[in-house]
């Protein structure tokens, strides 16, 4: 059984997530960042961590993609075209939707507010929207971005989705706004926002 670290209102609701897809037990320990529990793990006092024995694995699409390799599911071969194509997607995912939203966050509440620059986030918003624009185009026919496989960028996506919704950042366009839907509507997705 693994254990995860970290509060339900993070990167950890992925993990977690995942987990319950994948039908792994886990225990979960809701510790916030830089905490005694999480520095213990994790020496930067970021969250997720995963637990598996006694390895301390960290950052949240480094353990997603560990886990989705362990059990051959919800990710293509490592070393295929498929794989090129799905690791392409979670890295626009990161790069465009999570690094905007973590901006925003970071010049609202985490950097010392000396630090921070809230004009920043008209451009945060403007970027997350047409990268909104961009994951449609992704989309193609669906129901996934990899076509009728649901892989770790569907989980990432998702999450970035929610996390917008919540920092009041732009609407999706409506097919995006269905895809959302459709994944908030699974049942290991309602199963982690119960926790």
């Amino acid at each position: 059984m693994y254990t995860v670290i970290g509060g339900l209102r993070s990167r950890t609701f992925r993990v977690l997530w995942l987990l319950e897809e994948l039908g792994q037990g886990y225990e979960h320990r809701a510790a916030a960042p830089r905490s005694d529990e999480v520095r213990a793990h994790n020496t930067s006092g970021k969250i997720p961590v995963l637990l598996d024995g006694t390895e301390a694995l960290t950052d949240s699409v480094a353990i997603m993609t560990y886990l989705t390799d362990k059990y051959g599911q919800f990710t293509m071969p490592a070393g295929t075209i498929e794989r090129a194509h799905q690791d392409g997607h979670t890295q626009f995912i990161s790069d465009e939707m999570d690094a905007a939203l973590w901006t925003a966050a970071r010049h609202s509440f985490v950097l010392p507010e000396e630090k921070r620059v809230p004009q920043i986030k008209d451009s945060l918003k403007w970027e997350y929207d047409r990268a909104l624009n961009r994951l449609a185009e992704r989309l193609g026919a669906g129901p996934f971005l990899m076509g009728e496989t649901m892989t770790i960028p569907d989980i990432l996506a998702t999450h970035c989705g929610n996390w917008a919704m919540n920092a009041d950042f732009p609407e999706p366009p409506k097919p995006v706004a269905d895809y959302f839907d459709r994944m908030r509507a699974r049942p290991a997705f309602k199963r982690t926002q119960s926790l």
